[in-house]
């Protein structure tokens, strides 16, 4: 071990460093959380990674705290829904963005693209009385009913793994008789598979962690997603004047973790994605 750091260069021993740092930096959040799960209320706050005393029942106050197991079951759908949506409409889109060639196809995508620049808060109400227009106010339809539109920047990230399929692949193809949804589901999808991953487990973790659609279209507790659910537990402890944090911080170690385990199973395929894009 001491050899081979001997023969590491200043430069590479800076980049190890760097990259130390890098991920204590953002490992330390998680450990801290974890400990703070585990510890009484007095000692939530006390800074120490190692509890000094550890609390497992913090964990079953959560389920008495709320309906903890439904928001779960809710979020999973909501999650699922928006990234299989902004998935498959995502990659229609870009599909034919990458493969027809019309005029104004470049304007079409400029204008898609610049849908990027708006800000959230510009279309929030209007899209909220569209919803509730259609009567979809207080149901989980507007949480991830929106996907089916696709997402400027998805539609950006797949449009260039399209682009990079050889052309020569789809004109056999074509001339061999596939049709248009042919060359998109036989040919397109399965060489850009790794691209579909990263928009699926992106979209998968921003609607799982997202607490502003929840908060404007839900009302009803038992269609509470975790994060509007974990506002709920901290906002009764709030009126009631007495926080437990070591509650909330229970809760969301058990919000956080089912995308631990997504992102453990999609590593490789992420990675692989990365590259391709890069």
């Amino acid at each position: 071990m001491i050899t081979r750091l001997r023969g590491l260069t200043p430069a590479t021993l800076l980049r190890l460093l760097l990259l130390t740092a890098a991920s204590v930096a953002f490992v330390y959040p998680l450990v801290w959380l974890v400990s703070a799960s585990l510890k009484p209320k007095t000692e939530v706050f006390d800074n120490k990674l190692v509890p000094d005393h550890i609390q497992w029942s913090n964990f079953v106050e959560v389920w008495n705290a709320g309906p903890v197991l439904q928001w779960l079951i809710n979020s999973t759908v909501v999650a699922l829904m928006a990234a299989v949506t902004v998935t498959i409409s995502s990659a229609a889109v870009a599909f034919g963005f990458a493969y027809f060639r019309f005029r104004l196809r470049g304007v079409l995508f400029g204008l898609v693209l610049s849908t990027m620049m708006l800000p959230g808060a510009v279309t929030m109400i209007p899209v909220y009385l569209i919803w509730n227009k259609l009567g979809f106010v207080d149901t989980q339809v507007p949480l991830w009913a929106q996907n089916l539109f696709g997402s400027a920047f998805y539609i950006f990230l797949l449009r260039q793994f399209f682009l990079g399929v050889p052309r020569e692949l789809f004109e056999a193809a074509r001339i061999d008789g596939c049709s248009f949804f042919g060359l998109f589901r036989r040919i397109a999808l399965p060489l850009c598979r790794p691209a579909l991953i990263i928009v699926f487990v992106f979209e998968m973790q921003a609607s799982w962690s997202d607490l502003m659609k929840p908060l404007i279209y839900l009302q009803t507790e038992q269609y509470f997603t975790m994060p509007r659910g974990l506002k709920q537990i901290i906002d009764a402890f709030a009126l009631s004047g007495e926080y437990h944090w070591e509650i909330a911080m229970a809760a969301t170690l058990l919000a956080t973790l089912p995308m631990i385990v997504v992102f453990a199973f999609a590593q490789r395929h992420l990675l692989d994605g990365l590259a391709l894009s890069a």
